[in-house]
């Protein structure tokens, strides 16, 4: 079974980057936000399930190998 989550990012400020994430990129219901400085994200309807951490992971590996925050993505497994 593969697990598939894409993500957009929805702002960002001096210390924290708010993404939307979910199944269906035409469709996302939900959003974590990333505070920079710890690369610590927490979800923003406190669930911290599988789709969350997939989503995080991707967003702060794709951030090492760029040097920035990305604007878009998607992680599978």
């Amino acid at each position: 079974m593969a697990a598939l989550v894409y993500f957009r990012k929805v702002s960002e400020d001096g210390e924290l980057v708010r993404y939307e994430f979910g199944d269906d990129p035409e469709k996302f219901t939900r959003h974590l936000t990333m505070d920079k400085e710890s690369r610590t994200s927490s979800a923003d309807d406190g669930r911290t399930d599988y789709s969350f951490v997939k989503a995080s992971r991707k967003i702060n590996a794709m951030h090492e190998e760029r040097g920035q925050w990305p604007d878009r993505g998607m992680s599978v497994s």
